[in-house]
């Protein structure tokens, strides 16, 4: 078939691995279309440091071996663009690459040294929002978002240690995954980092997990999820307009009769002073005694809810100034401390036309339910 660059560029990483699973495209043209789209239109974006052109055609050529031998790879010719500070050679990517992935090159992150890293770094600047230009990508998987919301690629791995992928798919638009912490191997020492992936889709990010995780995964939780809704986890300095829009879509969906709304409060403390003393490797009894305080306050909600909803940022995406005094991570980093999985999902605009994000949290190991209600979610999300 004729695989031209609109076409790749409205593909899902599944649209693309059945097209070459069922011999109507190879993983060759695939290859080629992606890294000619990202060679005509990366110049102003700026989501690449590097692109791999020649190890990303031989990989496409092992794949077309593969698939023509008989091998059904449930990610078979996916062109994957890979966060540059986490490399080709982690776990999570090379169970990609083992599921039929094809690494196109490597996606930008923050300079080192740089205080909440919301905004990625290239020798040709900063990398822009595909949204609106003006705006921070987020970060610090900042290309990753990028890259996948700009259609250069249906799938990016990034890491998230206090929101890494949360915050840049919700700024860019699209879902970012966290799963279960320690699900995949922790990318620092204090367990905080955890693999994740960004897509178009939830389904994708499904995929994902089925490539990466472990056998074993329990399988989704059957019924009508029951949400509680927090716009401050009890601590966060939460924009109205951005709390407003996030709510406004949960809202969609519970009227739509796919989840259930409870009212159950979900006040947790500041977790600033742990995540900071943690990977700081210098935690306390102070530490512990915070993570268990915040610990007992989501084990008895998800006693009650299956699901924890908040908007996946304060606030929206600032400039290329940076974020100044504000907290971009204060919704998100309190699931890396407490390790619960995680995913934003695109909940529209903000009456002055900025996206926002709705993170969702499961319990512990229930990432497939979290996922499953995702799908069943996203199109109703955002309007």
């Amino acid at each position: 078939m004729n695989l031209d660059d609109h076409l790749y560029m409205s593909l899902s990483a599944a649209g693309v691995a059945d097209l070459v699973n069922r011999g109507e495209a190879t993983a060759v043209e695939v290859v080629d279309t992606a890294l000619a789209v990202c060679a005509e239109r990366d110049g102003a974006l700026r989501a690449f440091t590097a692109l791999w052109a020649e190890s990303a055609r031989a990989r496409a050529v092992e794949v077309d071996a593969a698939v023509a031998r008989g091998v059904l790879l449930p990610l078979a010719g996916v062109p994957v663009a890979v966060k540059a500070s986490e490399g080709a050679q982690s776990v999570q990517n090379r169970r990609l690459v083992a599921a039929g992935c094809v690494p196109i090159g490597a996606t930008s992150v923050p300079r080192a040294g740089t205080g909440w890293q919301t905004y990625g770094s290239t020798d040709r600047g900063p990398t822009l929002n595909p949204l609106n230009p003006a705006w921070s990508p987020g970060g610090s998987s900042a290309g990753a978002a990028a890259a996948v919301a700009a259609g250069l690629v249906p799938l990016a791995t990034g890491s998230d240690g206090a929101g890494s992928v949360r915050i840049p798919a919700a700024w860019c638009g699209i879902i970012g995954f966290k799963p279960t912490n320690g699900l995949l191997p922790a990318r620092d020492r204090a367990g905080l980092n955890s693999p994740g992936v960004l897509t178009r889709t939830p389904a994708d990010a499904a995929t994902y997990l089925r490539a990466v995780a472990p056998a074993g995964v329990p399988a989704p939780v059957a019924g009508t999820p029951r949400v509680a809704w927090t716009p401050t986890l009890g601590y966060a300095a939460t924009d109205p307009d951005v709390a407003g829009t996030a709510r406004h879509a949960l809202h969609r969906i519970a009227d739509a009769g796919l989840c259930r709304l409870v009212e159950r409060p979900v006040e947790l403390r500041d977790p600033a002073p742990a995540w900071t003393a943690l990977r700081a490797g210098t935690p306390d009894r102070n530490t512990e005694a915070l993570i268990a305080a915040n610990a007992e306050v989501l084990h008895g909600a998800f006693e009650e809810v299956d699901v924890i909803a908040t908007p996946t940022t304060p606030h929206p995406p600032h400039g290329h100034d940076g974020p100044g005094a504000r907290m971009s991570v204060a919704l998100t980093w309190s699931f890396n401390l407490s390790g619960h999985p995680a995913l934003t999902l695109p909940a529209g605009r903000t009456p002055n036309g900025e996206p926002v994000g709705l993170q969702l949290v499961a319990r512990h190991h229930a990432d497939t339910t979290l996922l499953t209600a995702a799908e069943s979610w996203y199109r109703t999300a955002a309007p």
